[in-house]
């Protein structure tokens, strides 16, 4: 039976798995989760749960071997399978999420982007064709694609996201600064670039301001 595990749970493993990566290589092969929780500033018992959740390998007093904690995360995190995506919106933010090849590392695929902009549909980017909003359904069905990638203007994006819906997208990754409204079933991971900046411009402002 699949262990139950929460969004806060799944967002916190691609960061214990960023540093177990980055350790040197002449780092001891054990890990504790004690000491992977003093390296993140993140407290002991929330890790050791989050560990005890996608590997059994840890052992009293040793810890975890390192190189198959971070196999352990990876498989659980599903970076060993492919996923294929779809792009709607190949402005700049979408053509450089096209350009960046890190996803493969994440078992992200995008297979094409889609536009309604004349000028640039049949165009590629990074070997990936542009192609236009109408060949949509026909792409998600040919590859089976389950992931939607939102790239476009605020006020297009709902109609965006509810045709991903319909042609049988589970999963949506929107960049849009718009609240997307969907069923139940549909999982949105919302990346809001203008919330982002406004904390970083508040947390700069208050330390000029202290100094």
């Amino acid at each position: 039976m699949e262990k139950e595990i929460s969004k806060a749970t799944l967002k916190r493993l691609p960061t214990y798995l960023s540093y177990l990566k980055s350790m040197p290589a002449d780092a001891p092969a054990n890990i504790s989760a004690t000491a992977l929780a003093a390296g993140l500033k993140m407290g002991e018992v929330q890790v050791r749960k989050d560990l005890a959740l996608v590997s059994s390998g840890g052992r009293p007093k040793i810890g975890y071997n390192r190189e198959r904690l971070i196999a352990d995360i990876e498989d659980f995190l599903g970076y060993g399978d492919t996923n294929d995506a779809v792009l709607i919106g190949a402005g700049k933010l979408g053509r450089a999420l096209l350009g960046y090849s890190g996803f493969a590392e994440y078992g992200l695929n995008i297979v094409a982007a889609f536009d309604s902009n004349d000028a640039i549909i049949g165009t590629t980017k990074s070997g990936k064709p542009i192609m236009h909003l109408s060949r949509l359904a026909e792409t998600c069905r040919r590859f089976k694609v389950k992931i939607g990638i939102i790239t476009v203007p605020a006020e297009y994006a709902q109609a965006v996201c509810d045709l991903l819906i319909e042609n049988g997208i589970m999963a949506i990754w929107n960049f849009a600064p718009k609240h997307l409204s969907v069923p139940e079933n549909i999982l949105v991971q919302n990346e809001n670039m203008a919330a982002s900046l406004a904390l970083l411009s508040k947390h700069l402002n208050e330390h000029i301001q202290k100094g």
